[in-house]
């Protein structure tokens, strides 16, 4: 992973973790349904956000290096990785 991407997750994972240490409290203090779903919400789509970026990452670096060798093996297990994660099948 690079290190940008790398900094740029970290930061992430530390807002979606207060984000989900919210939802705890609010839960905790019977806070309205709805409110609590939203917040849940906004986790839901931090996560896809980031789950984007290291992909993206993911895609320049070791795909991009597997893709550029001669090895064949190597070629097609990083595209089997792809589709079963795009496909949301476990490899």
């Amino acid at each position: 992973m690079k290190t940008d991407t790398k900094d740029s997750a970290l930061k992430r994972l530390a807002r979606i973790e207060g984000q989900v240490r919210g939802v705890s409290r609010m839960i905790d203090q019977d806070r309205y349904c709805i409110d609590v779903v939203r917040q849940m919400q906004a986790i839901k789509a931090a996560l896809s956000g980031l789950e984007k970026i290291v992909l993206d990452d993911h895609l320049q670096t070791c795909v991009d290096q597997a893709l550029k060798s001669d090895d064949v093996e190597a070629r097609r297990e990083k595209v089997e990785e792809l589709v079963a994660v795009l496909g949301g099948r476990k490899k």
